[in-house]
């Protein structure tokens, strides 16, 4: 199946209220789904039988601040029967906590539990219904997400840890 014929598909089944924007680059088509929907539409185009999404590729977060919304959540799927790859976004607001939030889809995809946690942990997003949303990379103690756009340059007080100085020099 064509790239367009997915998009015309889902687009088909959800309706404008669901999908808010369809994109092409590079060959590549995504839409952008209203992120309250995100499961549902997730569920459809891995149960859909010409669709078969049945592979989570990887799940990433895009900040844009300073726009609104701020966030953006990519989800690319492949379907390994139909030999064929898609993506779906969803945008979100907020700047932590419940206001950054979406649903997890680590019940269609277990793969996506590592992923959601990973951009969890680096943007502080929710990923409601997680199964465990532990941190993987960062110490439990920090509360600074690295990816964001607003993260200094040099870091913060608490993800510089005082360094040790050589002997008998600065």
């Amino acid at each position: 199946m064509k790239q367009e014929e997915i998009v015309k598909k889902v687009s088909g089944v959800f309706g404008p209220d669901v999908i808010q924007a369809t994109t092409e680059f590079r060959g590549e088509a995504a839409v952008t789904v209203l992120a309250d929907k995100i499961v549902e539409v997730c569920r459809f185009l891995r149960d859909d039988p010409e669709l078969s999404f049945a592979f989570l590729s990887f799940v990433a977060g895009v900040d844009w601040y300073p726009q609104t919304p701020r966030f953006e959540i990519v989800y690319q799927l492949y379907s390994v029967k139909h030999r064929h790859r898609f993506r779906v976004k969803a945008r979100i607001d907020g700047d932590s906590g419940a206001d950054a939030a979406i649903d997890s889809v680590t019940g269609l995809w277990p793969t996506a539990n590592w992923h959601e946690r990973e951009t969890a942990e680096m943007f502080g997003i929710v990923f409601r219904n997680h199964p465990d949303p532990r941190k993987l990379l960062l110490p439990d103690n920090w509360k600074v997400h690295p990816l964001r756009k607003d993260f200094p340059v040099t870091g913060t007080e608490e993800d510089t840890p005082d360094l040790p100085t050589r002997a008998g020099g600065s």
